[in-house]
């Protein structure tokens, strides 16, 4: 990949936009992983105000203190860029409460309260996104947004500008590394970061962002029957997470009216 065209790229795109749509910059949740480490360093690329937000939810302290360290990192680097935390956790609880979860829960209501954690994130982003005049900039990549759904409908995946959505994961790590990211921030394991249990990605999807990667590639030119072993495996979970997630992948469907009937 040429690393320093496709940086330029998305600096002058993410630069273009803002400025077509008048605000002062961007905002980014600050996860301590890869993805947003890429993109809020491409944030501040564009000298534009860049804030980013670390948001703990009964979050692991290695996330925090790799998340703190990125963002300080940055803060050193680029005079536009400001770092804050917002604790999440006492809102969680509130809910928790509100909502009359039982501590025994059903695993539609694990994942439920996985992605609230991610709801709750989103709308922290968009109140200081508005109080600052800042659009939330997404850090989804093309395997999570457009292959497998990997991401929270109105969580993760609220966002106003995707610079990432065309990178495979493997090409965001190439572009962490070209950009001199904080050494644990490019050796970070994937993990969403909304269970109380560490899962990584490759846990709860069942295969690697590389082996996903060769399936997407592929994917509407191959069936199953073209794989075998392990390939044929990932096809599958590749395929079945592809079709479940159609409703994150495609636009809002909206029901159509005839044009005669809005006639008396």
């Amino acid at each position: 990949m040429q690393t320093q065209k496709v940086t330029d790229h998305i600096v002058q795109w993410l630069k273009d936009y803002a400025v077509k749509s008048k605000v002062n910059g961007y905002v980014i949740g600050v996860s301590g992983g890869v993805d947003s480490g890429v993109v809020s360093t491409l944030a501040a690329m564009t000298g534009l105000k860049t804030l980013l937000i670390e948001m703990p939810i009964r979050q692991k302290p290695d996330q925090i203190d790799r998340a703190w360290e990125h963002m300080n990192d940055l803060k050193s680097r680029f005079p536009n860029v400001e770092a804050m935390s917002v604790n999440l956790t006492p809102a969680f609880e509130e809910l928790y409460k509100t909502f009359d979860v039982k501590d025994d829960l059903y695993p539609n209501e694990k994942l439920a309260f996985a992605n609230t954690r991610s709801r709750l994130r989103m709308l922290t982003l968009y109140y200081y996104g508005q109080l600052n005049g800042l659009l939330v900039c997404g850090t989804g990549n093309k395997v999570e947004d457009f292959g497998i759904g990997f991401y929270t409908k109105y969580g993760d995946g609220g966002v106003d500008v995707s610079p990432i959505a065309d990178l495979y994961k493997t090409e965001v790590y190439t572009l962490a590394r070209s950009l001199n990211l904080v050494k644990n921030i490019q050796e970070a394991i994937p993990t969403d970061g909304l269970w109380d249990a560490e899962r990584t990605d490759e846990q709860q999807i069942g295969a690697t962002y590389p082996e996903l990667e060769k399936i997407q590639k592929e994917y509407g030119t191959k069936t199953a029957d073209d794989y075998e072993g392990r390939d044929k495996e990932v096809f599958l979970i590749f395929d079945r997470m592809h079709k479940a997630a159609q409703h994150k992948i495609n636009p809002i469907p909206v029901c159509d009216i005839p044009e005669e009937w809005r006639n008396d």
